[in-house]
């Protein structure tokens, strides 16, 4: 498995998790780097990425909300998502793209629920 998602859970609104994409196989500060999720019956969306060179872009509906950000000591990256509200619920995936390569993480559940 080239990428390794974690961080899910069950969270009441409001709340907050941090997804972690981490690699043993590839250098994350290399590749384009997305969070994407998939909710019951839609397509698969892009949340938030990161390129090689740090910029940063977002969907609108979780701008101001949720922040990805990359540690290259620990070759891992991060979608911290605060003020989680019921329509992030959905399983979330890492991808990363290079230059030869384009992989995806297993999925992590987030479930945002009182």
């Amino acid at each position: 498995v080239q990428l390794q998602a974690s961080g899910g859970g069950l969270v009441q609104p409001g709340g907050s998790l941090r997804l972690s994409c981490a690699s043993s196989k590839i250098i994350l500060s290399l590749a384009a780097v997305g969070w994407y999720r998939q909710a019951p019956g839609k397509q698969r969306e892009l949340v938030a990425a990161i390129t090689s060179g740090g910029s940063t872009n977002y969907a609108d509906s979780v701008k101001g909300r949720f922040a990805i950000s990359r540690d290259n000591t620990k070759n891992t990256v991060y979608l911290q998502m605060n003020s989680l509200k019921p329509e992030d619920t959905a399983v979330y995936y890492c991808n990363a793209e290079g230059d030869r390569y384009d992989y995806w993480g297993r999925g992590t559940q987030v479930t945002v629920s009182s």
